[in-house]
């Protein structure tokens, strides 16, 4: 009896030893800025909605139709699923972002990604605008990636029969149907593509969520001060100094704003992102981590601890919400044709 009661002191203050250990990893996360998406839906539909435009049910099928829909770029052929791919991480794939008549993104930019783009404090590389409604804007117009003026945009969309109807459904039957309704209601579907991930699960307070090796990896992470720039719901998407002339980044000229700030970018979904930085030219995550030691850290961060911090990096691939193509309207006589110059 003896013995048995000693073994069970032994076995409790070894689970309390590990359990210690996981409440001080979080609260050492907690102090780096890391927070997780909220289990709760109705939490994370406080997080990412727009009071200015509630999301809708209506609302979200209709941005999920115009998201896919091609006929929204000069040329017919080019989506904004096209560079923002939902089957592959919410990105293209390439090094640069490729678009009207086939033609790279001049400063050689790379696509982000779209998913948890709403937690994002800052859009674009550059940061020019917070709002992810005016993001929906600006590749719709720019010249090399969809190219569409908002007068065609709005032709196309008010010559189907069906997409007017959807927009009387989504927002009443008095809604002006313009290029700023077209685009905020791409907006409200972005806004759903929210990606929670084992990552959250633990930050949230499941002990299990993480495997031994991915805490290990979260803790070097940490204290390696990754999480100076990537941190908060987002763990990333604000403005930050980077010197994008060193080593062999410097493709394409971008350079960020006139004070040297480039968008930092999530690392959701990290594993799925490649090729990685501004302008696509690294593609693997532990040749990143080791140019984010050289760069911004001022670091040589060992082959160790940088698979470590790999290892944690591929906890946050998130869960992904079920998106079903849609079927979109048909044309008619009136529709402008597809334009190629």
């Amino acid at each position: 009896m003896k013995k048995a009661m000693i073994f069970s002191s032994i076995l409790f203050a070894g689970v309390s030893a590990f359990a210690m250990s996981d409440a001080a990893l979080l609260k050492k996360a907690d102090k780096a800025g890391l927070k997780a998406i909220p289990t709760s839906q109705s939490e994370i539909l406080k997080l990412v909605d727009n009071p200015k435009n509630p999301i809708t049910d209506a609302k979200v099928e209709l941005g999920k139709k115009l998201y896919f829909d091609p006929r929204l770029s000069k040329s017919g052929l080019i989506s904004c699923n096209t560079c923002h791919n939902l089957g592959m991480g919410g990105v293209d794939g390439v090094g640069a972002a490729v678009g009207h008549k086939w033609t790279p993104n001049p400063a050689h930019l790379n696509s982000p990604t779209v998913y948890n783009s709403v937690l994002n404090k800052a859009q674009f590389w550059d940061g020019r605008d917070p709002h992810l409604e005016a993001q929906a804007q600006g590749p719709i117009q720019a010249g090399p990636e969809m190219a569409a003026p908002k007068g065609l945009v709005e032709k196309r969309v008010l010559s189907m029969p069906t997409y007017v109807e959807e927009f009387k459904k989504a927002y009443g039957d008095d809604a002006k149907i313009d290029f700023g309704l077209i685009t905020e209601t791409i907006a409200v579907f972005e806004r759903t593509l929210i990606t929670p991930s084992r990552y959250d699960a633990f930050l949230n307070g499941n002990m299990n969520a993480l495997t031994k090796k991915e805490k290990e990896g979260l803790n070097v992470f940490i204290d390696k001060g990754c999480a100076s720039c990537h941190n908060d719901i987002g763990l990333g998407g604000t403005m930050m100094p980077f010197d994008a002339k060193k080593y062999d980044l410097n493709v394409g000229g971008f350079t960020g704003t006139k004070d040297g700030m480039v968008k930092t970018p999530t690392l959701r979904n990290i594993e799925e992102t490649a090729p990685y930085f501004h302008n696509g030219n690294v593609w693997t995550l532990k040749h990143a981590v080791k140019l984010m030691g050289d760069i911004q850290l001022s670091m040589k961060i060992s082959d160790k601890d940088t698979d470590k911090i790999v290892t944690f990096l591929n906890s946050l691939t998130g869960k992904k919400p079920e998106i079903t193509y849609p079927i979109l309207p048909v044309i008619t006589e009136s529709t402008p044709k597809p334009d190629m110059n």
